[in-house]
């Protein structure tokens, strides 16, 4: 009979990977060190050949309770149970897949590059070619039992690693913060990309039109010497990259997690689109070393220059953004709630065709102050000599706007503020020709006097014999008919701020905010306390008085009781007068408004800084005019003037390969549904191929086709 083996022979020996188990010289069992299957068996075996469970679970470094499951689910269901499950999703990169991936990134290839060979997202291609585990790039199936922490390193600088993400400072510059991807979003060289975006490319037809690299590189301008030899990210590539986000219609900084960034990258020529918290901080540091209202006038000037604005004619309008934050910012008038509410104001130029021209960005305010300043931004752009006319809505119709505008050499053109005076001309009749249909018009021209302005032309505009709108223009020599076809185009300005609701001009994008004295002009609480006590005493008097008049028709009453009654009201009247005059004298002397410091020492009010948030405007408002020319640019071989603007929005989504080479980068465009669409894009493809643009900072050739 044999003896029961000793437990305190039983031990292991691990060598080259592999693992033996042995009681004394004997070796009962080799398995790989990977292999649990095989593992699970030995303990199971070890324990049924008389070995006491709580040295087996001892030797191999388990705990006696994991030992007896393993027991029971043999017993119960066999050797299968003793196969480790997979808890979780399954691996997207097999082990050799995973070695594939370190060796390409050995050999300099891009995480993005590595990403799309393997046909994963960029960031399970980088923890591949990071060397991370490939069971790991899924959710794991971890030994609990011998699994201890897990830890990502990430390279900050080469030669050195760092445990956690450096966090971002409170300047806002996060040169030294290491991207989880390997490091910052590199140019792309050369390479073969397949995006879903590949249509955005369209749009580098405009910017390449109005020198975008060249004004980005102005606007980037050189590193401030805090950052001088600390790592430096490719900043005009960073800001063609937010300018794609926008035009793809993630219509915040913050959306711009959503898209994949892999495919967004090489739009903008680069390996991969920044993460957000390299984009909001980025973003920032350029806006704070930068004039973002000159770089958006440069970039007018510019498209002025390729297609000048024939007609003359700008349009001027605000457009209030909300404010539900809990700071004390001023209020102004909702105009899509009909009510007033804390916001911001920005006051808009557009010319006739409908491109935005420039911004300007401040407190709520009324189009009577915020116009004169965006009047001195147009005429920086336009030049000191160009004529030119602007016209806005009845927010401006003012003597003092008026004045600014002859001022700074414009003329101007506006609705006169209430209801039409009488005119005195005879009305004519006309016929206008608006978006190609006739129409006939009755109005009378005529010149008048406008206080504190002087002689200016009116044009009144009749329904049938009535009268319903009056126009004011400094143009005293243009058709009557010119100029009420040129007052019904300022609706183009409203298709502007609807056509830039969809890239995000309601965000605030910036939150800080300047907390000082609030010296803005409000309501004198002492006035409207004398104003009420003033029609408290007349009141009064007023009823005193209608209880005499009650007294001498009242047959019942006494004329003893009358004159008593009467002689009592007579004096109290003569005292209420006196009172009466000196609240009337008194009320003349208290200012209507006072600065609100002045009636509340605490009173205080948050300025918003227009810095950051100006910076992203101009990258929309530049995304917005690259659309609209890309859209007439195709309607002239589309024709459809009701959807050819939701169509070019369509097409920035085509998909397509983009091929980067050494001298060239070819777009190949999936074919559109239609074959008329087809023909369209293809004509427009010919015509942007006649003089081929570049991407932002990057000075190889774009090529166009569609993929046969």
């Amino acid at each position: 009979m044999v003896g029961m083996p000793e437990s305190a022979d039983l031990r292991t020996f691990v060598h080259d990977g592999r693992t033996a188990v042995m009681v004394g010289s004997r070796v009962l069992a080799v398995y790989d060190n990977g292999d649990l299957a095989m593992r699970n068996m030995v303990l199971v075996v070890l324990t049924e050949l008389g070995f006491r469970g709580v040295r087996v679970a001892e030797v191999f470094g388990l705990t006696p309770e994991h030992l007896s499951t393993l027991r029971g689910n043999a017993r119960r269901h066999g050797s299968t149970s003793l196969v480790p499950q997979r808890r979780g999703r399954p691996p997207k990169l097999s082990a050799e897949q995973a070695r594939q991936a370190r060796a390409w990134k050995a050999d300099g290839v891009s995480d993005a590059e590595i990403a799309r060979r393997l046909g994963v997202s960029h960031k399970t291609g980088a923890r591949a070619a990071a060397g991370g585990d490939p069971a790991a790039l899924a959710q794991p199936a971890l030994d609990l039992e011998t699994a201890g922490p897990v830890s990502v390193e990430v390279e900050s600088t080469p030669g050195a690693a760092v445990r956690a993400p450096v966090l971002v400072g409170s300047s806002g510059v996060d040169d030294a913060r290491p991207l989880v991807s390997g490091g910052a979003p590199a140019r792309i060289t050369t390479g073969r990309f397949d995006s879903r975006y590949a249509g955005a490319m369209l749009l580098h037809a405009f910017t390449d039109r109005v020198g975008a690299t060249d004004l980005f590189a102005q606007a980037v301008g050189a590193a401030p010497p805090a950052l001088a030899g600390r790592r430096r990210f490719d900043d005009v590539a960073v800001l063609s990259a937010v300018s794609t986000v926008f035009a793809l219609g993630f219509a915040s900084l913050e959306q711009a997690k959503h898209p994949d960034r892999a495919q967004v990258g090489p739009v903008a020529g680069i390996d991969v689109l920044p993460e957000l918290r390299t984009l909001r901080p980025r973003l920032a540091a350029i806006a704070d070393r930068c004039d973002p209202l000159a770089l958006q006038r440069s970039f007018a000037t510019a498209m002025l220059d390729a297609e000048p604005c024939e007609s003359g004619l700008y349009f001027i309008d605000e457009h209030f953004m909300p404010y539900a934050g809990a700071l004390p910012v001023g209020k102004g008038w909702n105009t899509k709630r009909r009510h007033a509410e804390p916001g911001r104001v920005d006051t808009h130029v557009a010319d006739a065709r409908g491109r935005a021209i420039c911004f300007t960005s401040g407190e709520p305010s009324g189009l009577s102050t915020s116009l004169p300043p965006v009047l001195a931004q147009l005429r920086e752009i336009l030049g000191p000599d160009a004529n030119a006319t602007v016209a806005f809505d009845r927010g401006g119709s003012y003597p003092a706007v008026f004045t600014a505008c002859r001022n700074a050499g414009f003329g101007w053109i506006s609705y006169r503020r209430g209801k039409p005076v009488p005119t005195t001309a005879q009305p004519t009749q006309t016929m206008v020709r608006r978006n190609g249909k006739d129409t006939t018009v009755t109005y009378a021209d005529e010149t008048v006097q406008i206080k504190d302005y002087g002689s200016a032309r009116q044009i009144t505009l009749f329904d049938g014999d009535t009268p319903v709108l009056q126009i004011l223009t400094s143009d005293t020599d243009s058709d009557p008919a010119k100029l009420i076809v040129f007052m019904r185009a300022r609706w183009g300005i409203e298709n502007l701020f609807k056509y830039l609701d969809f890239y995000g001009i309601d965000y605030i994008a910036d939150y800080h905010a300047t907390i000082e004295a609030n010296t803005r002009k409000i309501d004198n609480p002492q006035r409207k306390q004398l104003r009420a006590d003033l029609a408290t005493l007349a009141a009064e008097r007023d009823k005193l008085r209608e209880r005499i008049g009650a007294l001498h028709t009242d047959r019942a009453v006494t004329i003893e009781a009358l004159n008593r009654e009467s002689t009592t009201a007579q004096r109290r009247i003569r005292a209420l007068d006196k009172q009466i005059t000196e609240l009337q004298q008194r009320l003349k002397t208290v200012p209507a408004k006072l600065p609100a410091n002045a009636i509340d020492p605490d009173a205080a009010r948050a300025v918003h800084r227009t810095q950051r948030r100006a910076l992203q405007m101009v990258l929309r408002l530049l995304t917005a005019n690259a659309e609209h020319w890309l859209a007439h640019h195709l309607n002239t071989y589309l024709q459809d003037d009701d959807e050819y603007r939701a169509t070019t929005r369509n097409l920035l989504h085509l998909g397509g390969t983009i091929t980067y080479t050494d001298t060239t980068i070819h777009i190949e465009l999936n074919r559109p549904n239609t074959p008329r669409l087809t023909r369209a894009l293809t004509l427009l493809l010919d015509e942007i191929n006649e003089t081929p643009p570049h991407i932002p900072g990057d000075p190889r050739l774009l090529t166009y086709t569609l993929k046969p």
